[in-house]
């Protein structure tokens, strides 16, 4: 049996959660929490294995509650009105990202994912399993990036990117011929994935460098990119540096 806990400071909610999840086979709510003292409490006392956590309480929110867990911490699925926290909860590895209201079908898509996650820790060695445990806590960089369609979280991978572009406070995930809009900063995810594999390009781009396919002269010190499909960037001066460290060698 999976053991859910369900931390929501909304009566309605955590009415809701409890229903569709104890629909789900071999799931075992072990119990509720309203606020950030009381799930403390909660997750020492019955040790889930799964949490469904909001963001939004009265006291610490969801990321501090998360963050005072003892380890090894429970897989989290975050449950939430709002979808800027997202990028965040990703961060810190939670299995899912839920928006309210939410859906049978989508609750049962994160337990499945928890439950895997829950399972691969159990069959490691005690040892190995702590060694893991560890080295997730320490990863840096997202390997998937949180995307709202339709009233749903989708999880685009970020091995998939070929570049990304810069639209105010939102970016353009331009995967193939696929494109995904993200409320996020350009700036902010350029922190968030790994410099080895993307590049700031221009104050508006960011390349994977395996997608990078040939760089011509232009005025001023700037290049012309050209991807593998065609697309054509501009490597700015200013990150010109940056970039020759990434492929090892001066353009």
């Amino acid at each position: 049996m999976l053991r859910v806990a369900i931390v929501d400071d909304e009566p309605l909610a955590r009415r809701r959660l409890r229903r569709l999840a104890s629909d789900i086979r071999d799931v075992d709510v072990v119990g509720e929490a309203g606020d950030s003292e009381s799930a403390a409490a909660l997750v020492d006392k019955a040790r889930p294995h799964v949490v469904l956590l909001d963001v939004q309480m009265p006291g610490r929110d969801g990321f501090a509650v998360a963050a005072g867990m003892p380890e090894p911490k429970p897989a989290l699925v975050f449950v939430t009105a709002y979808d800027r926290h997202a990028v965040r909860a990703f961060e810190i590895h939670a299995v899912d990202y839920l928006l309210k209201p939410v859906s049978r079908e989508r609750l049962v898509e994160a337990i499945a994912r928890a439950r895997e996650r829950v399972e691969a820790r159990a069959a490691s060695p005690s040892a190995l399993s702590a060694l893991l445990e560890h080295a997730m806590s320490k990863r840096r960089y997202l390997e998937r990036l949180p995307v709202r369609s339709q009233g749903r979280i989708d999880l685009v991978d970020v091995r998939t990117i070929d570049w990304i572009g810069a639209a105010d406070n939102y970016v353009t995930l331009h995967c193939g011929r696929r494109t995904h809009l993200l409320r996020e900063t350009l700036a902010n995810l350029e922190r968030l994935l790994d410099p080895a594999i993307f590049v700031r390009v221009h104050r508006s781009a960011i390349a994977r460098i395996d997608q990078v396919a040939r760089l011509d002269a232009a005025l001023r010190g700037d290049y012309d990119i050209t991807l593998k499909d065609g697309t054509r960037l501009t490597l700015s001066r200013n990150y010109r540096r940056r970039f020759e460290e990434v492929i090892g060698r001066r353009v």
